[in-house]
């Protein structure tokens, strides 16, 4: 009932520690033979604006990445794939949009979501989860929790998507029954997120444990990345920033939901403690102690 993996897998740092220097082999085919999941990332960063020309460009996963990843990996490896930035972002970001307040027509999008699908296809028996994640939605990007439920309602009642789906809001005052709810009534589920300005999860855990159903996604992912890339140096071998506590109250979580058949993703970010497989390292002896 747990799904242990990492956020990427592109570390040249890891080499020693997961991956031979001298093998042929790629980095992903290396992986799979520690881990049996990955979250893909890269195909998030998607929504570009060019300020000179005043033009907004989207970009989609390209064929051959996503038939190299199908290929590199046994029959029951499974990938957590994050769904692009321009179906999730309802302005472009200021850093690109500077001055202006640009909307971003493909929020939300149908159509786009539609053809975002038709690219994953050579990868549609080894996806585990599609991830829709949202950033900070201030009053100027929504104007409540009801907007954005009402907005969730008239995209996901009207596409019924082959693969489980999984919602990642980074508004803390989002985290109500009501919102939990909704997913519920969608067949959706909750990324819990650690860290990243969000709550404890021990915290408020016991008031939405009643609508976890059969799956749930827990992404340990650190704070301020910026604080200990410069700790680290690019250099993700080690752990810098110990988390014990935390890891502690998360591990107890995770098997009371393991112990209600509940079905638990657990993606670890190198970002929050310094190296993700050290952290699974030490979330798995936790487990089995």
């Amino acid at each position: 009932m747990l799904i242990i993996g990492s956020c990427s897998w592109k570390y040249p740092s890891w080499e020693g520690l997961v991956y031979d220097k001298d093998s042929d082999e790629s980095y992903l085919t290396q992986y799979a033979k520690s881990y049996s999941s990955v979250e893909v990332d890269q195909w998030f960063w998607s929504l570009f604006y060019n300020a000179k020309k005043d033009q907004l460009t989207v970009s989609l996963p390209k064929e051959d990445s996503v038939l190299e990843y199908a290929s590199q990996v046994p029959e029951d490896f499974t990938f957590t794939v994050k769904v692009p930035n321009s179906l999730t972002l309802t302005h472009v970001y200021q850093k690109q949009a500077g001055s202006k307040t640009i909307s971003n027509p493909y929020f939300l999008s149908l159509d786009l979501f539609d053809k975002f699908l038709k690219t994953l296809e050579p990868l549609a028996s080894k996806i585990s989860c599609l991830m829709f994640q949202f950033e900070y939605l201030n009053q100027d990007k929504m104007k409540s929790l009801d907007e954005f439920l009402l907005r969730l309602k008239n995209f996901f009642s009207k596409k019924d998507c082959p693969y489980r789906v999984a919602l990642e809001p980074r508004n803390p005052n989002y985290l109500k029954p009501e919102y939990f709810q909704c997913l519920n009534d969608l067949k959706i589920y909750h990324v819990f997120l650690i860290g990243y300005y969000m709550p404890d999860l021990a915290e408020y855990f016991d008031s939405i444990e009643e609508y976890i159903t059969d799956y749930t996604v827990i992404r340990l992912h650190g704070d301020n990345r910026h604080n200990i890339e410069k700790i680290t140096s690019d250099k993700w071998d080690n752990i810098v920033m110990s988390r014990d506590p935390e890891i502690h109250a998360v591990v107890k979580i995770i098997q009371k939901l393991m112990a209600k058949k509940i079905l638990v993703q657990l993606n670890v970010n190198n970002h929050y403690e310094g190296s993700a497989p050290r952290t699974i390292q030490k979330i798995q002896g936790k487990l089995i102690s």
